[in-house]
């Protein structure tokens, strides 16, 4: 592995210097919803972009002015979770204590490792989890660790930008949300152009905050799971590919409302479990996360800043899934899809999770013989037009966080219309979907 030189670590804090607009910079105390608590025991969101090499030579204290300017609209980002133990019911609460202790800084170097070496190669080369801060943290732990994280890593040739959020404070939405608004800054603007509203949701009044029964001290909360040998790749889905598979998908089912999303899905979900090489009688799922912003009446706001979502899964045995084609499992995946699409579901959701906490816990998706995926991202998220001063994103990738096998991430391509697919599995599995005509035939290597 090349090797990394941390150069320098701080924290950074929000600028008292943006003076441009106040509001969010005067919240001090955020509650904390069913979304966000259900991830308590969950690792962060690891999501990072690579550019070419900057000509300018300031660009490190750059990007940490700009850092600290953005923070003053985003001040939970900068502020620490904290947690009020219930004496009478013994348990516990946490909320998000907007106290501006500061986001990890780092300033690193790796200087024999190349932007080809990231972007070219089949597998993902390991070094890449090394280009994130904050790994090994899982979202409980913020209490005393920073909610959000930076490294700067300057390449032979590049620069790769890796930011680790809590997801506990906020969803991808949330991410890039943030992500974009630092590059808008960095590139000049004084206030950015989607202000993020901080306020959380709760359908109808709550008793706040939610008890949760959870003991942050137990030993068992810190074991480490064994997670079985993975290896990343990425796969390539022009948007010609994508309407191909839609036009079979609707063809072969006459649904109409299939999805592109749901037919690349299924395509994805039968390769995989052909490659698995799983019995016909036995069950295999494809959890999905579903996004409740638009799903509300009224819809939340377009800058809600938190978590909005929920998983839902599809179930099949693996015999149907191969047998019944591509039609039948995008259709299934159209059903549930579709049965989300209304508020009722989701506060049914909320309600009934604030009634009885079931916090996501670690272990659960890392399980051997995994006849599971688990999708992650969205191909709708702005990735390649972050601009920090010195030309736009050239690569995305992700870190170690929530990683095992059949955990599924996606991203935009850089064609307009075109996904890429980050695929985390086994290695064998991935050779033998690697050497499955099928579903190579719909895409290319990335």
């Amino acid at each position: 592995m090349e090797e990394i030189q941390i150069i320098s670590t701080c924290l950074v804090a929000t600028s008292h210097e943006s003076n441009s607009y106040k509001n969010t910079s005067e919240i001090s105390k955020i509650e904390m919803t069913p979304w966000d608590l259900q991830l308590l025991l969950r690792d962060t969101i690891q999501k990072g972009l690579l550019f070419h090499k900057p000509k300018q030579e300031n660009s490190i204290d750059h990007l940490k002015t700009s850092l600290s300017h953005t923070l003053h609209f985003f001040p939970p980002l900068a502020g620490r979770f904290s947690i009020i133990k219930n004496t009478d019911d013994d348990t516990v609460s946490f909320f998000i204590n907007c106290n501006n202790a500061g986001v990890e800084f780092i300033h690193a170097s790796a200087p024999k490792l190349t932007v080809s070496a990231i972007l070219d190669s089949t597998l993902v080369p390991i070094m890449v989890h090394h280009l994130f801060p904050l790994n090994n943290v899982r979202n409980f732990e913020c209490v005393t660790k920073p909610l959000f994280g930076v490294q700067i890593t300057e390449l032979m040739d590049g620069l790769f930008i890796g930011c680790t959020m809590n997801h506990s404070l906020g969803d991808g939405t949330s991410f890039w949300h943030f992500f974009n608004s630092w590059s808008e800054i960095s590139r000049g603007f004084k206030v950015i152009s989607k202000i993020p509203v901080l306020e959380r949701y709760f359908p109808e009044k709550m008793n706040l905050p939610i008890h949760l029964p959870l003991k942050t001290d137990d030993e068992k909360l810190f074991e480490k799971c064994e997670v079985p040998t993975f290896v990343e790749r990425f796969f390539h889905l022009s948007k010609e590919s994508i309407g191909r598979l839609k036009g079979k998908a609707i063809s072969e089912t006459n649904v109409k409302s299939i999805s592109s999303l749901q037919a690349f899905l299924a395509h994805l979900w039968r390769g995989v479990t052909r490659s698995r090489k799983i019995i016909a009688e036995e069950e295999v799922s494809v959890y999905i996360t579903i996004g409740a912003r638009s799903r509300l009446n009224p819809p939340l706001p377009e800058g809600y800043f938190g978590n909005a979502i929920h998983m839902k899964q599809v179930k099949a045995t693996a015999g149907e899934l191969l047998k019944n084609g591509l039609g039948w499992a995008a259709m299934k995946i159209n059903k549930m899809i579709v049965a989300q699409n209304s508020e009722e579901v989701v506060i049914k959701f909320y309600k009934e999770w604030a009634e009885n906490p079931l916090i996501l816990s670690r272990d659960s998706q890392f399980v051997r013989n995994n006849t599971r995926l688990g999708i992650s991202s969205s191909p709708r998220y702005n990735i390649y037009g972050n601009d920090f001063g010195w030309g736009k994103s050239i690569g995305v990738r992700s870190g170690m966080a929530n990683k095992s096998d059949g955990v599924i991430t996606l991203y935009p391509g850089v064609e307009e219309g075109s996904v890429d697919i980050e695929v985390c599995l086994l290695p064998e599995t991935l050779q033998a979907l690697e050497n499955d005509q099928e579903f190579m035939e719909a895409v290319t290597k990335n």
